[in-house]
C-alpha cells in the first residue's frame, strides 16, 4: 500500500506492507512521480480526496493500480504530534488500513465537468447577491430603503433617472455603473441557467429524477456532479445520512439525545433538496397536498422549516430508491391507493 501526500509540485509518498511495516519514503516531484508509479508494478494507492485527487485517481488506475481516497477528516487524527507531509502521507496509509475505514467514490471527467458548471454558475449568483447588496448598501447611505430582493431592481434602477432623486451626481453614476455590473451578472446567470437545462434533459437519469415534485433541472443536475453511485449506499436512509439530513446525535449511556441536522454531508445537493421542499409547502404547494396524508399532518402540528427538513429527508430516500431502481416518481398516495 502507497500513501500519496498530494500537491501542486512535490508528492511525499510512504509505502508500506499491508501489515504496517514500512518499506519506503520517497519525496518527488511531479514528472517524478507519474514515470514512478509507471514503473511500479500494481499497488494499493490511497490519497486523500483533496484537490486534484480525482485527476489523479483516473491516472492512478490507468496505469493499473487499485485507488482509494479518504476524506481529510478522517485522515487527521492519525497524524502522529507534528503535521508534516511524511508524517501526512504514513497516517493516511495506516488509516486505510483500518478495517473500517470510509472512502470516497473517485469521480469521472464528465461528473467534474457538470460540477464545474453548477460551481460557475452558483460562483456568479454570489457576485451578483453582493454586487446587490453594495448597491442597497450605497442607497442607504443617503436616505433610500430598499427591500431585499433581485424582483426590486426596477425601483433601484429608477431613482438616478428621478429628476426629483435628492442623490449627488457621484452617486448616481455609481449606482448605475453597479446595474450595469448586474445586469451582466444576470445575463451570465441565465446563459448558464439555460445549459443546465440542457444538460438534465441530455440523461435518462436526470430526466428519472425530475419526475419528483420539488426536484428541477438543477437538482438533477447537483445529484449527477456530487453524488457517487447509488448502489454504495445499503438504503435510502445511508443517503440521507451522507447528505446530513439527519439529526446530530450527543447520546450517552444508552439515552438517544438528538439535535438539529448534522449538516455534515454534501451541502449542494442538501440545499437545494430543502428548496424544493419548501416549494411544496407555501400557498401554491398546499393546494396539491391531499387531506390527512402524513404531510398535511405534519403541516398542522409543526413549524414550516421542519417540516421541509422531513420532507427533504424522504425525498432523498425516494431518490434513492428511483436510481437503484431504475424507475421514475410514484406518489406515495397514489401507489398505496392502487396497491389497496
Amino acid at each position: 500500500m502507497i500513501g500519496v501526500d498530494l500537491a501542486k509540485s512535490v508528492f511525499q509518498l510512504h509505502g508500506a506492507t499491508m501489515t504496517g511495516h514500512v518499506k519506503f519514503r520517497k519525496k518527488l516531484s511531479r514528472q517524478q512521480f507519474r514515470k514512478f508509479k509507471t514503473d511500479h508494478p500494481s499497488a494499493s494507492v490511497v490519497m486523500e480526496a483533496c484537490g486534484s485527487a480525482h485527476y489523479w485517481a483516473r491516472e492512478m488506475t490507468h496505469l493499473g493500480h487499485e485507488v482509494k481516497l479518504i476524506a481529510p477528516q478522517y485522515v487527521r487524527p492519525f497524524v502522529k504530534r507534528q503535521k508534516n507531509d511524511v508524517a501526512d502521507a504514513e497516517a493516511i496509509v495506516i488509516a486505510a488500513q483500518r478495517p473500517e475505514m470510509r472512502f470516497v467514490e473517485p469521480k469521472c471527467e464528465d461528473q467534474q465537468a457538470r460540477a464545474v458548471l453548477f460551481r460557475a454558475r452558483e460562483r456568479l449568483v454570489h457576485q451578483r447577491t453582493e454586487l446587490v447588496n453594495a448597491l442597497r448598501a450605497v442607497l442607504y447611505e443617503f436616505g433610500k430603503i430598499v427591500p431585499q430582493g433581485i424582483r426590486h431592481l426596477k425601483r433601484i434602477d429608477a431613482m438616478p433617472e428621478d429628476p426629483s432623486s435628492s442623490l449627488p451626481m457621484l452617486v448616481c453614476e455609481e449606482c448605475r455603473d453597479l446595474m450595469a455590473q448586474i445586469a451582466e451578472k444576470t445575463a451570465r446567470i441565465v446563459a448558464k441557467t439555460k445549459k443546465v437545462k440542457e444538460l438534465a434533459e441530455q440523461t435518462v437519469m436526470a430526466r428519472r429524477l425530475q419526475t419528483m415534485p420539488g426536484v428541477g433541472p438543477m437538482t438533477a443536475l447537483a445529484i449527477e456532479a456530487f453524488a457517487p453511485d447509488m448502489k454504495i449506499f445499503r438504503r435510502g436512509r445511508d443517503f440521507s445520512a451522507w447528505l446530513g439530513l439527519v439529526p446530530r446525535q450527543h447520546s450517552s449511556g444508552g439515552k438517544e439525545r438528538l439535535g438539529r441536522i448534522s449538516k455534515a454531508g454534501q451541502t449542494d445537493i442538501r440545499r437545494l433538496l430543502i428548496i424544493g421542499a419548501m416549494s411544496r409547502l407555501n400557498w401554491m404547494g398546499r393546494r396539491s397536498i391531499p387531506e390527512g396524508s402524513w404531510l398535511a399532518e405534519m403541516l398542522s402540528r409543526k413549524p414550516r422549516m421542519l417540516v421541509a427538513i422531513a420532507l427533504a429527508n424522504k425525498m432523498a430516500r425516494a431518490l434513492w430508491a428511483m436510481l437503484t431502481n431504475n424507475e421514475g416518481y410514484r406518489d406515495p398516495t397514489f401507489a398505496k391507493a392502487a396497491g389497496a
